[in-house]
């Protein structure tokens, strides 16, 4: 049996094309690019605003079933599902987020796709890539040092040092800084306080920056942003430190598009990456129109599974940017929806149809949720080895009695060849008249839109608020703040709060802890069981798994 290539064994293997060539065949010249070595580019503010007048392809959403260890593949198959298209003749992009370290080095060895369907560079892609999250670690940090200062300074607003909110950050999976205490060392060091580090992806200003339309638009955000409250209980804002024209200046090249290709040489461009778990988990907003300027078909992915990713791009991005989605694409294996029906990580290559049917209920509600925004549906399975024409057969009759057609992917193995039916009947799903509308209104109060989204969209009974979270709503309230999209923090494992309830639970209770703005981004979060905005390293990292040769050829990225 021939040996299987790793991940960057396979984007070694391909020769790249100029990122020049690349943006030719989408309408960019050379000199809309600013480039990064050869192979990557950020786009121009005068480009994206030359192709602002061409007309809109249509908007393919790629979401999942719930996640498990046994993983589904979202981005090997937006990748491939555009490589497809263009392989059929339709002119596609993707856009994708930028992978964080944390995980990168945490528990992922890296993010760019896989097997035939990667982006490339990867290596560059999974690491520092054109330093958009170490911009976007700098601006949140001098905030953060601006507000110290401030303290330091004689607190001229008043800010009431128990009530700032504003936390620092880091692109690096670290618990041991969730926590800390600063200021110490003597009045010249500062004013001792209790202050805590998030992972850069979490920050407000990646939200900020992935919702904005330009960089006026950003510095508005930005200014906006509540750093703190003052002892009479009202916000202090980043406007009230003027600290908005220094934090755009660090991100005004961040918030320029990154253009990629795929291994077949296909655009691909890479902004912006918040997770849906703690964030609205999309690619930012400039990225996503400016790929349907581009394009016929712009591809792009929502993070985790659709309770998460899929609802908050829908009520949050596609609501704050005027987007109207035209498909909705869900990616599910085998092996995952076995897992979701009872079956044991280590059994999976056998086959079981009756676990597999009892999985499929987490696929059906996902299905009747993207079906719920007035989306038509596709089906993406990617294909492992061990599936057998048993389970594909149920598996395609029980997607024909949900009213969904099923498409056996496999990019993973052969590129946009073998995604080729895939990208048929997202276009045949794309040229359906649908009638997309949002899951809430915006006006309804906190708890009516909570309401919502736990009983009508993740299926259970009831949400029980907090008494903290109750007074946190009220406080919203009283400043006008509460009439925004909900961003809901929770698991990405489960439908519930309870990241052991797979498949479809039902009757489950919701709780709330805690409620808070992000007032720059323009939603409230609503944080739900154990959620750690600070991530820690597992027992054994993929870092321990990466090496460097003295010719800087790279391993353990997958």
């Amino acid at each position: 049996m021939a040996e299987v290539k790793t991940d960057i064994e396979i984007a070694n293997s391909i020769e790249l094309k100029p990122i020049v060539e690349v943006a030719k065949t989408v309408g960019l010249e050379e000199d809309d690019l600013e480039l990064y070595g050869k192979y990557k580019a950020k786009i121009s503010h005068d480009a994206i605003q030359r192709l602002s007048k061409n007309k809109d392809g249509k908007l393919i959403l790629v979401t999942a079933i719930t996640p498990t260890p046994a993983g589904e593949g979202k981005s090997t198959c937006s990748i491939g599902l555009t490589m497809g298209l263009n392989k059929i003749g339709k002119k596609s992009v993707v856009a994708l987020r930028e992978p964080s370290l944390g995980p990168v080095f945490g528990v992922k060895g890296g993010a760019a796709g896989g097997g035939y369907a990667q982006v490339v560079p990867m290596e560059d892609i999974n690491l520092h890539f054109t330093g958009d999250l170490h911009a976007m670690t700098a601006a949140n940090n001098l905030l953060s040092a601006l507000i110290d200062n401030h303290l330091q300074q004689g607190n001229a607003l008043n800010i009431d040092e128990r009530r700032i909110v504003w936390k620092r950050v880091l692109d690096m999976n670290d618990r041991s800084l969730r926590n800390v205490v600063i200021g110490l060392g003597g009045k010249a060091a500062g004013v001792p306080r209790e202050d805590h580090f998030m992972i850069t992806v979490a920050s407000e200003v990646m939200a900020a920056l992935c919702l904005a339309s330009g960089l006026e638009d950003l510095k508005a955000r930005l200014a906006r942003m509540i750093v703190a409250y003052n002892k009479e209980g009202n916000p202090v804002t980043a406007g009230d430190l003027n600290a908005q024209g220094a934090m755009a200046m660090l991100l005004s090249d961040a918030i320029k598009p990154n253009l990629v290709q795929t291994l077949e040489h296909t655009p691909a461009l890479i902004h912006g990456g918040p997770f849906a778990n703690i964030a609205h988990g999309c690619n930012s907003l400039i990225a996503t129109k400016l790929g349907l300027k581009m394009s016929d078909y712009l591809v792009t992915e929502a993070g985790f599974g659709a309770d998460l990713g899929a609802e908050k791009f829908f009520d949050i991005k596609c609501r704050l940017g005027g987007l109207k989605p035209d498909a909705v694409v869900i990616v599910a294996t085998i092996r995952a929806l076995k897992m979701h029906g009872g079956m044991d990580k280590k059994e999976l290559k056998e086959e079981n149809v009756e676990a597999l049917k009892a999985g499929f209920a987490n696929l059906a509600r996902h299905i009747k949720n993207m079906k719920g925004f007035g989306l038509p549906v596709v089906v993406a399975i990617n294909r492992f080895a061990f599936d057998t024409e048993a389970e594909i057969k149920v598996l395609t009759e029980l997607c024909n009695e949900h009213g969904v057609e099923l498409s056996l992917a496999d990019g993973w193995a052969k590129g946009g060849e073998g995604m080729k039916d895939l990208a048929e009947k997202v276009v045949k799903a794309a040229d359906e008249k649908n009638d997309f509308h949002y899951l809430y209104d915006t006006e309804a109060s906190i708890p009516e839109k909570l309401n919502t989204i736990v009983k009508d969209y993740y299926g259970g009974a009831k949400v029980t608020i907090t008494a903290a979270a109750k007074k946190q709503i009220k406080t919203l309230e009283k400043l006008g703040l509460d009439k925004m999209p909900i961003c809901m923090a929770k698991t990405q494992f489960s439908f519930s709060d309870d990241k052991n309830a797979v498949g479809a639970p039902e009757g489950f209770e919701i709780t709330v802890q805690n409620v808070r703005v992000s007032n720059g981004a323009g939603f409230v979060v609503c944080e739900t069981g154990d959620i750690m905005v600070m991530p820690g390293l597992p027992k054994v990292p993929a870092a321990e798994k990466m090496d460097v040769d003295e010719l800087g050829n790279m391993k353990g990225l997958f």
